[in-house]
């Protein structure tokens, strides 16, 4: 019996390269280890079939932004860690359209940004890529968010005038949202650097009544036909 030993060396032997380079032709998904793909280096072979894809590229994984449809009933208020938990292979949305060959790697160190408030739905954001994460948490208060606020009672005569005008918040004034109705029950809301119960507060003081909350777009990145409980990566051309 030979003895078991680490994929990367393994591989290191049979290609001609070095420790690294094979590590990174393994984490890039370009190894099969009898026929399936195997991305751990330290994966331990012995007599098994060990092949390179012949369009293996030999550079390090780039980082990914991943968007998630959070659901209704999936609590926000329980975390990023519950929400992450939902960026399962099956979840992947069929109409993925950014060409990307999906990694395990692409699920390591990945820093969720803009955290939707609990008892709410729609776009979440996690990113490996320290310049979306700077846009979305450093500059967070000049990134525009959507919403779409289910409520329940009788506005206002002025409501949606003072729904549109600057609202003082915990102290703060903060810029004006623009608010429009959707239909007879449902207003959308597109405010800068959105506070938790800022929007319910605002209903509250028009006399409406928040039953639930959608957020559909954060900057340019539109969650569009993301149906509940999947996602997608960002395409390289989409920008926040």
């Amino acid at each position: 019996m030979t003895e078991p030993v680490r994929l990367a060396k393994r591989l290191a032997e049979l290609v001609s390269c070095s420790r690294r380079e094979a590590e990174l032709y393994i984490v890039g998904g370009w190894v099969m280890v009898d026929g399936q793909v195997v991305e751990e280096p330290q994966f331990k072979v012995s007599q098994q079939k060990v092949e390179l894809h012949p369009d293996a590229r030999l550079e390090p994984v780039e980082p990914v932004t991943i968007l998630l449809h959070q659901p209704s009933g999936h609590d926000a208020g329980m975390g990023a860690n519950s929400a992450q938990q939902l960026l399962t292979a099956d979840a992947r949305a069929a109409d993925d359209l950014s060409g990307i060959l999906m990694l395990k790697q692409h699920f390591a160190r990945l820093t969720p940004t803009a955290p939707l408030e609990a008892n709410s739905s729609g776009l979440l954001v996690f990113t490996q890529d320290w310049r979306v994460a700077r846009k979305l948490i450093d500059d967070a208060a000049t990134v525009e968010q959507e919403y779409i606020v289910e409520v329940a009672g009788e506005m206002a005569p002025d409501g949606l005038k003072r729904l549109n005008h600057k609202f003082i918040f915990n102290g703060r004034t903060l810029p004006p949202a623009k608010v429009s109705w959707q239909n007879e029950t449902r207003l959308r809301f597109a405010l800068k650097g959105a506070q938790p119960g800022q929007i319910a507060q605002l209903c509250n003081s028009v006399g409406l009544k928040v039953l639930s909350m959608k957020r559909i777009r954060i900057g340019r990145v539109s969650m569009a036909k993301l149906q509940p409980g999947q996602w997608r990566y960002l395409a390289q051309h989409e920008r926040f």
